[in-house]
């Protein structure tokens, strides 16, 4: 008797799990799933000038570095003064570094030769930041898809330096002010663009797009709507794949645009005034310069020095020194100068001297020395440079008239 009322108990007990387990299961399917917690945007703010401490921008690098969602820093002082360098910002998550609206300048003249800031992670963006007094580099750029904008660099030695490792750089509508060099780019990248800013009485140069060797594989970095104004250089640009388009250069003090290496495009430019050259290619390949108006420049608009297969047509020169000139290119490899406008140029309108470009359909008026010079070159001790450009078509004046033979219609030798 005993043993069947504890058999009968045993059953009931093992009823009961049963539907406690059946009654959990159910609870469990009426309930939505677990989600893993949630990435918050972070917001920090900049409340204290200082160099450290609570509140101040390196504490909030700090905070943002290991972030697991966009985040950004709102800077709320308008003047902070740095002692120390700055912690990279290396978060790939995106970072934004904004000024407030009435203006934040970094002075940055205790500091030593490292950069202002220092761009390791991907997808970071400043605006509204001025820096200032920089023994060193403003901001170093050594990840991709960095964005600076709507701000100002000056006084600082260099202005922004993008590595060779970043791409999908954009600059777009800043002020450099008095710095060395604005902007020096060690590659071309992917997706790259400079516009719409301002370069002001840059010592060397408001762009340096410099490499050794030539960067085949780079794609090449737009630059375009900017204005250079009282620069020494306006944009060198040396085996890195650049189109320059659309750009003022005004009172550059030696070459708006300066060339070598190739890779180049120069398109749509206007250069004005200045005891420089306007363009200089020197030792440079299949580059393409046309569509640019040159004017009120003391030298030459455009001068080709030791260079090979250059294209320049549709240019438009008046009130400067002189027009073109083609110096010791490559024979084999022939300049080709085709619907370009010369007016009243104060000297010669083309020079030629040790080369044989082809010449066509160029207009040279009013040109008040030779409208087309041309002239052999004797190296020291070795066997003289003869110049023979092919012409075709040409217009040349001289003060108003047309010479009554052309100087020079020989064609370049085949062999």
């Amino acid at each position: 008797m005993a043993l069947r009322t504890r058999s009968l108990v045993a059953i009931v007990v093992l009823v009961l799990l049963a539907g406690l387990v059946a009654g959990g299961r159910w609870y469990e399917s009426r309930q939505p799933a677990a989600q893993a917690p949630s990435e918050k945007a972070a917001l920090i703010h900049v409340t204290n000038a200082g160099d450290r401490g609570p509140g101040t921008l390196r504490e909030a690098l700090f905070l943002v570095a290991g972030a697991t969602a966009p985040s950004s820093i709102a800077i709320e002082v308008p003047l902070i003064s740095l002692e120390t360098a700055l912690p990279a910002l290396v978060s790939s998550k995106g970072v934004s570094l904004v000024g407030q609206p009435s203006g934040v300048v970094i002075d940055a003249h205790a500091l030593g030769d490292g950069p202002v800031l220092d761009i390791a992670g991907a997808n970071t963006s400043v605006q509204g930041i001025t820096i200032r007094n920089c023994p060193g580099t403003a901001i170093l750029v050594r990840a991709t898809k960095f964005h600076l904008t709507g701000s100002t660099i000056e006084g600082c030695d260099l202005g922004v330096d993008v590595a060779d490792n970043a791409s999908e750089t954009a600059l777009e509508r800043n002020s450099f002010i008095r710095d060395r060099l604005a902007v020096r780019f060690a590659a071309g990248g992917r997706g790259t663009v400079v516009a719409s800013n301002q370069f002001s009485e840059e010592k060397d140069a408001g762009l340096w797009l410099v490499r050794g060797g030539t960067d085949v594989a780079g794609e090449a970095i737009s630059v375009r709507d900017n204005k250079f104004s009282e620069d020494g250089n306006g944009i060198v640009a040396g085996n890195i794949p650049v189109i320059i388009e659309r750009n003022d250069f005004v009172n550059v003090h030696e070459s708006a645009v300066h060339v070598v290496g190739e890779g180049v495009v120069v398109r749509g430019n206007h250069l004005n005034g200045g005891a420089s050259m306007g363009i200089v290619v020197e030792t440079a390949r299949n580059a393409v310069i046309e569509d640019n108006e040159i004017e009120r420049l003391t030298a030459y608009g455009v001068m080709l020095r030791g260079s090979s297969n250059i294209l320049v047509r549709g240019n438009r020169f008046h009130n400067l020194g002189y027009g073109i000139a083609f110096v010791l290119g490559d024979s084999r490899n022939v300049s080709t100068a085709i619907d370009n406008t010369i007016i009243e140029p104060k000297y010669n309108g083309i020079d030629v001297i040790g080369d044989s470009p082809n010449l066509r359909h160029n207009q040279v008026l009013r040109a008040r020395a030779y409208a087309l010079h041309v002239e052999d070159f004797q190296p020291p001790d070795q066997p003289k440079v003869i110049s023979k450009p092919f012409l075709d078509h040409n217009n040349f004046e001289v003060n108003g008239t047309s010479p009554p033979t052309p100087p020079v219609v020989a064609q370049p030798d085949k062999g």
